[in-house]
């Protein structure tokens, strides 16, 4: 028999500040959701990801590799999970990107469940 965690839609959570992602692990986790997370965007592409029942949650001002890069990079690898861009004053060049990559931008701050609507809503 399947643990619950394996019946829980998965957020792969890319986001470089300890005290945010910490915090928006605990929030998903409470909305039911299992997170698995990482701070740059090199590490995001080394983790093994599903190819399906996920979302990624990806922070557009990762360190080194930024979040849109990362996602560039695994569409290339044909990664199709829904992704969501996490930006604060998201710029015309990003939601450009963000629209080839097949991909929503959330804007900060991260207000009234707006990001879990999201998830939920692409998952």
């Amino acid at each position: 028999m399947p643990n619950s965690r394996s019946r829980k839609p998965t957020v792969i959570l890319a986001e470089p500040d300890t005290g945010l992602r910490d915090a928006l692990r605990y929030a998903l986790e409470i909305e039911g959701f299992h997170v698995v997370s990482c701070d740059t965007g090199e590490l995001l592409l080394e983790q093994p990801l599903p190819r399906n029942g996920a979302c990624l949650v990806l922070d557009h001002r990762l360190p080194g590799l930024s979040g849109i890069a990362a996602l560039e990079i695994l569409r290339s690898r044909r990664m199709e999970l829904p992704a969501i861009i996490v930006a604060g004053a998201p710029d015309a060049d990003l939601r450009a990107r963000a629209l080839m990559a097949d991909a929503r931008v959330v804007e900060k701050p991260l207000l009234s469940g707006l990001l879990t609507g999201a998830i939920r809503e692409l998952i």
